[in-house]
């Protein structure tokens, strides 16, 4: 397995802090565009797909402002972050993700997010 990098996408999201924050960071918001279903006990989540699962830990979250989990089987440092930011003059919302994939599939993971993003703007009611 080679070293994974770390890339950084921001999506623009019509959306307050507070309800995004909500869809990020609970099990039943991220289970209506992240998962198919998700479940938590305390920190650990359990994120659902086609029948597989895959567990990640939280690993540090501020209130509306940003999460972040590392995947349980991940042998190195990689984690993913959605951070969410607030434009101080514009007051727009921006969703910005940090995650991690190997340099071959860096391309196939950032489609992946923003295929996930566009069902998060769907469910928000966002453009």
């Amino acid at each position: 397995m080679g070293d994974k990098v770390k890339f950084e996408i921001e999506f623009v999201i019509q959306s307050s802090p507070q309800m995004l924050y909500q869809y990020i960071s609970t099990p039943s918001g991220l289970s209506e565009w992240f998962a198919d279903n998700v479940n938590s006990r305390g920190e650990l989540f359990t994120f659902i797909w086609d029948g597989t699962e895959e567990v990640a830990k939280l690993l540090k979250k501020k209130s509306d402002e940003f999460v972040k989990f590392a995947w349980e089987e991940n042998e190195d440092d990689s984690f993913f972050e959605m951070r969410i930011i607030v434009d101080e003059i514009t007051k727009d919302v921006s969703l910005f993700i940090s995650d991690f994939a190997e340099e071959d599939e860096k391309d196939e993971a950032k489609m992946l997010w923003e295929n996930q993003i566009a069902d998060l703007k769907h469910v928000l009611g966002s453009k």
